[in-house]
């Protein structure tokens, strides 16, 4: 199937795509390496306190089930499929399952080093710190239903099949959106569908952290916290 779809490849060319793969599994087992062994030197030496311990497992664990996952998933590439036979391509779904269990291994490791590095602000429990507490969380989960939606554009392919924005070919909405049968497949399925969401998801991601940062000015909060509210509209823009 490599033949049909790949038949002008060079051999500089695999070596590079190769070397891509197998870059990404060292590093990944560095990662491993980086978690495991401190921890268990820390664990031995009764640096660790008990909820810390819980945690730290946690995140060991969460390490090798990505790992795990990621066999998983290049799994699915090497299995010939009967309505795609030419084209070798991971499951959408464990492609977002692997980036999902990375950016959550990723916030969990970052929340837990802030943690233990920086103080906590001990401030008033207003009402309008409530809210945008609560708004930061429904923010935060909103960029990772977006960043998952990526992972299913990047499985079908998707971003191939409009290239202009903000329209779709010469529409708002596609005439293929709801092409698939039943109509829940389209959401994850179709490749028209997965566009679409990934776009509005983006623009919906983009409208909250402007919403969040702007909602913050007209609360009294400590430097470090308007500091990561600041940074997070940047990155918001830039990305």
């Amino acid at each position: 199937s490599l033949n049909s779809l790949n038949h002008d490849m060079t051999l500089p060319e695999f070596k590079f795509i190769w070397y891509m793969e197998y870059s990404h599994r060292m590093w990944g087992r560095l990662v491993g390496l980086a978690y495991i062994l401190p921890a268990a030197y820390f664990w031995r030496r009764g640096w660790l306190s008990r909820p810390l311990k819980g945690r730290v497992l946690a995140l060991c664990g969460l390490v090798c089930f990505q790992g795990l996952l990621g066999w998983y998933m290049v799994k699915s590439g090497l299995e010939e499929k009967p309505d795609s036979y030419d084209i070798p391509r991971v499951s959408q779904y464990r492609l977002a399952a692997h980036l999902g269990s990375a950016l959550v291994l990723y916030s969990a490791s970052l929340w837990t080093g802030l943690s233990l590095l920086l103080p906590q602000h001990k401030l008033p429990e207003t009402k309008q710190l409530l809210r945008l507490r609560q708004y930061a969380h429904g923010t935060t989960a909103l960029i990772f239903l977006t960043a998952l939606s990526g992972a299913f554009v990047a499985g079908l392919d998707a971003g191939l099949v409009y290239n202009s924005f903000p329209k779709m070919g010469e529409r708002w909405i596609p005439d293929d959106l709801l092409a698939f049968s039943p109509m829940l497949r389209n959401m994850f399925e179709n490749p028209t569908t997965v566009q679409f969401d990934h776009r509005i998801l983006g623009i919906a991601s983009v409208t909250a952290v402007t919403a969040l940062y702007l909602f913050s000015r007209k609360i009294p909060l400590p430097q470090r916290t308007r500091m990561a509210v600041t940074s997070l509209l940047a990155v918001a823009c830039m990305q």
